[in-house]
């Protein structure tokens, strides 16, 4: 058993055998963070990318974060804040007057497993909710989802009341109708056209 199992157990969706490997390789001694970045978290970032070009669909994205899941669960009680909360704070929902969350939900488990600590808010959220979500998590980044045209505009409002707020968070839009052109027309910092580049996208707006 390697790190490389462990990765191969995630991309295939193989929930008791990731448990399993996991353990061993706490047993025989491997780094724990080898075993998340290398394993785990590469792994569904390897799955976000297939499912980005089009080779895996929104079930096997959600079966390899399950078995991900899995694994980081075995890990937990060795996880250190330092290694669990390195990457900085997602505050994440769906805009108000939107319903929808299986983009959302798919972003949240990709920003989990890249080692974000994030906070869901939902559906259904005003820019008043992101302002107070955003000033008491002290988040890093604001995404923000919406899958329906009409809803888009509450981005618009959303993103220039964290602006108006004051707030350091940087801003992140997605959903099926959203481009990088109207996030550049509305000021957000940035832009997923699904899960994988909207971690990306964070990865970058906090590294920066």
């Amino acid at each position: 058993m390697a790190i490389e199992d462990i990765f191969q157990a995630v991309v295939h969706f193989d929930l008791a055998g990731v448990k399993d490997i996991v353990q061993k390789e706490i047993d025989k001694g491997t780094p724990v963070d080898e075993i998340l970045n290398t394993g785990l978290i590469a792994a569904l970032d390897e799955v976000g990318k297939k499912f980005s070009e089009g080779e895996l669909f929104v079930p096997e994205m959600l079966m390899a974060a399950q078995a991900m899941k899995s694994g980081v669960a075995v890990l937990q009680p060795l996880l250190t804040d330092e290694i669990s909360n390195a990457k900085g704070t997602v505050v994440i929902g769906t805009v108000k007057g939107d319903l929808h969350d299986i983009g959302k939900n798919l972003v949240v488990i990709m920003m989990e497993g890249a080692g974000f600590n994030v906070v869901d808010l939902g559906v259904d959220v005003n820019a008043e909710q992101f302002v107070t979500a955003a000033k008491e998590n002290n988040a890093n980044i604001v995404a923000l989802s919406a899958l329906l045209t009409t809803t888009m505009t509450v981005m618009e409002t959303t993103v220039q009341a964290i602006k108006d707020a004051g707030l350091s968070a940087r801003t992140i839009i997605g959903g099926a109708p959203v481009t990088q052109a109207f996030a550049d027309q509305i000021g957000a910092d940035g832009f997923g056209k699904d899960a994988h580049s909207a971690v990306k996208t964070a990865q970058e707006l906090v590294a920066a």
